[in-house]
């Protein structure tokens, strides 16, 4: 199971990036902070790429694979 070791977008607001400022310069879509808000881990590559800059880590900084 892949899971987030952080909450992203209380990273993402720290960093500077509040949803509006993310909406406003298209930096990630409606949908994609949704699912960030829900946990869901399907995020494409593109946006763990964004999510990654925006950020400057590693997407293991980001998520971890466990057993179940």
């Amino acid at each position: 199971m892949i899971r987030y070791k952080i909450n992203i977008l209380e990273a993402l607001k720290g960093a500077g990036y509040n949803t509006y400022r993310l909406h406003k310069e298209k930096l990630l879509s409606d949908g994609t902070v949704q699912k960030l808000r829900r946990g869901d881990t399907t995020l494409t590559i593109e946006n763990l790429n964004a999510i990654c800059d925006m950020l400057e880590c590693q997407p293991g900084d980001l998520l971890e694979w466990s057993r179940l």
